[in-house]
């Protein structure tokens, strides 16, 4: 039965919020922000158990404001992501502004390939929909299997409505590392969010201070295909979202492989906390990230290391 709502209300949110008039979604997405913040649920506690990491000196009331802010900027990307399939040329043009597009542009004319690998910030659908629009630059990405199966084709026909090409996490007989290492190969643009480890065979990195894990894919694949690993910020700025492209992290010379991916992924959490900490209110974090928090698991077993978190 909650499946069921749940792919309901997400049917509803496409079907009848892409008609309403902009500020009237606003104002309902900052109402229903609030309405949850206030009610103190798991995850807006653990979003403030989040941002206190980000913000250790920050006040308890500090960090409520803060907490605000971050559901208020978590609803937002909501109310775009219902909206944005209607959104034309001009009204995606007009929603981005877009720092270090030549590190990019630079990989993909050298036909080098590149792997854009983002964390939880801002909107990373509206980011991928300005690439493919306005610099022609399909791309490859992955998903988890959401329950109902419903749910799950609304989000596969909805992202590839914006021109992507969505490969399944699980469930399916394709390979997706082999997938997107195919693409790369090519030449072409893999998109990946990485700042969140769900495979539990993620490499330890140090994130603010406290160890935490992430995935291996983005480094391993930049590794395997010599595509360039380029990390991307996202955040709002008013009625726009700013995006930065840093420059690519080369594969370091003279270290094993796994030292390779480790030292990688370690440079990806440094550039994304700096810019995590210049913007926190735009990190979406609302689950247990850090390993402190985390219940104790036993040792996963060896396996095909993971492509990166799948888009949510």
């Amino acid at each position: 039965m909650r499946e069921r709502l749940v792919d309901g209300g997400f049917a509803a949110g496409w079907a009848v919020l892409k008609v309403l008039p902009e500020p009237l979604v606003k104002r309902l997405g900052d109402a229903l922000a609030d309405f949850t913040w206030r009610r103190q649920g798991k995850g807006v506690r653990q979003l403030e158990a989040n941002l206190a990491r980000v913000r250790p000196q920050a006040s308890l009331l500090e960090l409520r404001e803060l907490s605000r802010a971050g559901m208020r900027s978590y609803l937002r990307y909501w109310m775009e992501a219902f909206r944005l399939p209607a959104w034309n040329d001009r009204k995606i043009a007009d929603s981005m502004r877009v720092e270090g597009i030549e590190h990019l542009v630079t990989a993909m004319e050298a036909n080098r390939g590149a792997i854009l690998a983002l964390p939880h910030m801002a909107n990373w659908d509206l980011a991928g929909a300005w690439v493919v629009r306005h610099l022609g630059y399909k791309f490859t990405t992955v998903a988890e299997r959401l329950k109902p199966e419903s749910l799950f084709d609304r989000f596969v026909a909805y992202r590839e409505g914006l021109g992507m090409e969505v490969l399944a996490l699980t469930g399916s007989d394709l390979s997706v590392v082999a997938t997107l290492a195919k693409r790369l190969r090519a030449g072409k643009l893999v998109c990946l969010v990485g700042d969140r480890d769900l495979s539990e065979a993620g490499l330890p990195v140090r994130f603010f201070g406290e160890a935490t894990r992430m995935p291996a894919g983005p480094a391993a694949l930049a590794q395997r295909t010599g595509a360039a690993l380029l990390p991307v910020s996202l955040w709002y700025e008013g009625p726009v979202m700013r995006a930065r492209i840093h420059p690519p992290i080369e594969v370091p010379e003279g270290a094993d492989r796994q030292a390779q991916k480790a030292e990688m992924t370690q440079a990806m959490a440094d550039i994304w906390a700096a810019e995590i900490a210049a913007h926190p209110q735009d990190w979406h974090m609302l689950q247990k990230f850090w390993v402190a928090d985390l219940p104790r698991r036993p040792k996963p077993s060896a396996a095909p290391e993971a492509a990166g978190e799948a888009a949510s």
